[in-house]
């Protein structure tokens, strides 16, 4: 017998139920004894039996199924998000299905890719505007939505770490070491987060009396950071250069090595999001962290309780600055002994007359 011709009445006739009993299991209701239900998972699993959603989705059942929408998971930060994301649904019993935004198409779009689904609920990771946001909210109509990226100031549920702990803890970092020209290396403008962490790390400059050195802008890529980088070689380089993410980041810092500019000797640099490979960078980076795998987490179970009518507990996400080798005071000018010296000896032959 194959997966494709297994019956509910098959699972019920080998763990010895009924047919309404495993159907009780399939939809996790808890009429369900323990034991029952150990047993109608066994034979499922013996008789490699599949829940047919498509059919549980047009009886207009509760699929136990999340929808994510989500910016290109070439991207670092949104394929660590929607591991995350998919590990705590599964967790908690629930699929997980994905749509990935098209640039060239409308977020809406996107959204309507999950609805086809019949989706009970979903997360939307693409950066939208406030009035972008409350479309989408309308075209959910009344199921659950949570915002992972998303502008402050709508008025929709969210879930996401505040730019301004996070470009503060950077900034006070590198005044501290005792640089004063500070560039930034921001995401694109079309996106809430970047623009957030941009008029953040304005704010933080502004309370030492700086303002950004240079603006240089990128998509998120590391290509696109490092291509940023080599527009300003080799002399137009601030002392230290805050990046919107590590992405970019590792782009840049390509850039510099190429050009021979001595990490962080010759230039700081401090990236944001704390992904995975950071660590592994050369020389490893010193970056904000935001936890991708706790906003996955997090996301996840806030959404849940949207969907079950419970209290949402809007936890404010902190970002941590992380130090590793990208940061240093700024290099001084190397002083010529040589030089002084034989200064020295004019000024003491004058001296002498």
């Amino acid at each position: 017998m194959t997966a494709r011709s297994v019956t509910l009445d098959d699972v019920a006739h080998l763990a010895g139920v009924s047919y309404q009993t495993v159907s009780r299991v399939l939809n996790h209701s808890e009429q369900v004894s323990p034991r029952t239900r150990a047993k109608v998972e066994a034979a499922m699993q013996q008789l490699n039996y599949v829940p047919n959603r498509v059919a549980q989705q047009l009886a207009g059942k509760n699929t136990r199924t999340l929808g994510l929408a989500t910016s290109d998971l070439a991207l670092m930060a949104p394929a660590q998000i929607a591991s995350a994301i998919q590990q705590r649904a599964a967790a908690q019993g629930y699929h997980l299905v994905i749509a990935m935004a098209n640039p060239d198409s409308a977020p809406q779009d996107t959204v309507n890719e999950l609805l086809a689904q019949r989706v009970d609920a979903l997360l939307i990771n693409l950066p939208l505007d406030a009035a972008q946001a409350a479309q989408i909210q309308q075209q959910c109509d009344n199921k659950p939505v949570l915002f992972l990226d998303v502008e402050r100031s709508a008025e929709v549920a969210q879930c996401q770490y505040q730019s301004e702990s996070g470009a503060q803890q950077a900034v006070d970092h590198l005044v501290a070491l005792g640089h004063r020209q500070i560039g930034v290396l921001n995401g694109p403008a079309s996106s809430a987060s970047a623009r957030a962490r941009f008029a953040a790390w304005q704010q933080a400059l502004a309370a030492h009396q700086l303002t950004p050195f240079c603006v240089l802008s990128g998509d998120w890529s590391a290509a696109s950071g490092y291509q940023a980088l080599l527009a300003q070689l080799p002399d137009h380089l601030p002392q230290a250069l805050l990046v919107a993410n590590d992405q970019m980041a590792l782009g840049a810092m390509r850039a510099l090595h190429q050009h021979g500019v001595r990490i962080p000797a010759e230039i700081s640099l401090i990236g944001y999001d704390d992904t995975a490979e950071s660590a592994w960078y050369q020389p490893p980076l010193t970056t904000v962290r935001q936890n991708l795998q706790q906003l996955g987490a997090v996301s996840v179970d806030r959404l849940l309780a949207q969907l079950e009518g419970g209290d949402v507990t809007e936890k404010t996400l902190e970002t941590e600055l992380v130090l590793r080798e990208t940061t240093a005071a700024p290099q001084q000018d190397e002083v010529d002994v040589a030089e002084i010296a034989q200064q020295l000896q004019v000024l003491a032959r004058k001296l002498k007359r």
